[in-house]
């Protein structure tokens, strides 16, 4: 295999995974290969061919496309090979469930199911098994390759001839911001609270006298997705529920009984029924509050305080998102967003309206937006005060500027080129027979 013919057909690999719909070529099928117990078929080339052609254009003019497809095969089964023999183990559940996702995809392309199997000409079962084995495959593949990648390092000497080596080929590196924020909810008006009030307090009275916690639940909680299970919510970490609500349940012994407690959505009573670590499985009565009726100005001239105080130096930013924000994940962050990974930078490009017009107009790291109502798509509307943390503006990627970034690349790059050279050696321990290498 050609040096560098891994890394160009990896994508090509990808491509009998990413559920585009395959026009089979008119092919004669025969054997062109034979990796250990397992063949690679013409048809299969053809098939492969036929989605990068659908994918990439540009590649129907490549000569050599069915042979890199070929050679791809060909490190695939020997990976596969490879990873049988040295019982790597698969995540059967996570397999299931990017099964049924494919399947749905592929689904939608077409308008009903014998389209779908008349266009791969076989049924819908046999469909559904060569995805779940592409993703076996592609799964057992990506498990032995951290297996034998895992650990792999570089030092700076190899980051600095890495960035000189690839100096003007990497991309420049999209403007990006990190960005704090404060929520809060307009308030329920005094009468509606009320209102509220005296519905928990009956149902607290009626605990206290001996009534069934579970029974109390189905038949007073307005909770509507856990009244009819008597109010059980399950296992939730922390970050999970709004303030209030966690520290109740995080302060309670196993079977107590909170007291009343409230929320942005109303009063609650809460039972802690176990408590594992950072998690705590709990059950409540809830009396929601009222919100066809709200006091917006509360919340507005609240949020108008916080940003005179931070701006005049009587506190932070962070103590006042960790005080009063009613957003539960950034709160714990001192209001700072995050993404899934825990990542804080966003590239400004990604961020969405309203929040990217408002960032924009935030000239220095520190400056905070006045309060402004947002209608979310979802939820109720919110008031949020938002602060530019920090700006890194659009620039070429260097060793000063950059360096966690270059290190990963380099890293990449390091790990790719073991990887080809394992492959190589692999080729001394599993049979490969190329039948016929003029496709």
């Amino acid at each position: 295999m050609k040096k560098g013919v891994f890394r160009i057909l990896v994508a090509l690999a990808l491509l009998c995974f990413a559920g585009v719909p395959v026009l089979r070529a008119a092919t004669v099928d025969r054997i062109v290969a034979i990796v250990g117990n397992e063949i690679v078929l013409q048809s299969e080339i053809e098939q492969q061919a036929v989605m990068t052609e659908l994918q990439y254009p540009e590649m129907a003019k490549a000569k050599d496309l069915r042979g890199r497809i070929l050679d791809n095969l060909v490190m695939q089964k020997i990976v596969l090979t490879k990873a049988r023999l040295d019982s790597v183990n698969v995540n059967e559940s996570d397999i299931d469930k990017q099964t049924d996702e494919r399947l749905m995809f592929l689904r939608s392309r077409f308008p009903s199911i014998e389209e779908m199997e008349k266009t791969f000409s076989k049924s819908y079962a046999m469909i559904e098994k060569e995805i779940k084995d592409d993703i076996r495959n592609q799964q057992l593949i990506d498990n032995l390759r951290r297996q034998k990648m895992s650990g792999v390092t570089v030092s700076y000497d190899e980051v600095e001839d890495f960035y000189r080596q690839h100096r003007d080929e990497l991309p420049s590196i999209p403007e990006s911001v990190q960005i704090s924020q404060i929520i809060m909810y307009p308030q329920v008006t005094p009468e509606n609270k009320a209102k509220a009030r005296s519905l928990i307090e009956d149902v607290q009275q009626r605990l206290l006298e001996g009534a069934d916690f579970d029974e109390m639940a189905r038949r007073y909680s307005q909770d509507p997705g856990s009244a009819e299970v008597g109010g059980d919510l399950g296992y939730s970490k922390r970050g999970e529920f709004v303030k209030p609500y966690e520290e109740a349940a995080f302060s309670l012994k196993d079977g107590e009984i909170s007291a009343i407690v409230e929320s942005r959505f109303g009063y609650h009573i809460i039972q802690l029924l176990e408590k594992e670590g950072d998690r705590v499985h709990t059950r409540h009565i809830l009396a929601v509050f009222d919100r066809t009726t709200l006091d917006r100005d509360a919340a507005k001239e609240k949020l108008e305080e916080i940003r005179s105080d931070v701006l005049a130096g009587k506190a932070t930013f962070a103590e006042m998102a960790s005080t009063y924000s009613e957003d539960p994940l950034s709160s714990l962050n001192g209001g700072m967003i995050q993404q899934a990974d825990g990542e804080g930078l966003f590239p400004s490009a990604s961020l969405k309206e309203p929040l990217k017009s408002v960032v924009a107009k935030l000239d220095e790291p520190g400056a905070i937006s006045k309060p402004m109502l947002i209608n979310a798509p979802e939820g109720e509307p919110f008031y949020a005060l938002f602060r530019l943390d920090k700006r890194i503006r659009s620039h070429a990627m260097g060793l000063s500027t950059d360096y966690a970034r270059l290190e990963k690349l380099a890293i990449d790059e390091k790990q790719k080129v073991m990887f080809t050279t394992w492959i190589e050696g692999l080729k001394k321990e599993v049979y490969v027979n190329i039948l016929d290498s003029d496709i």
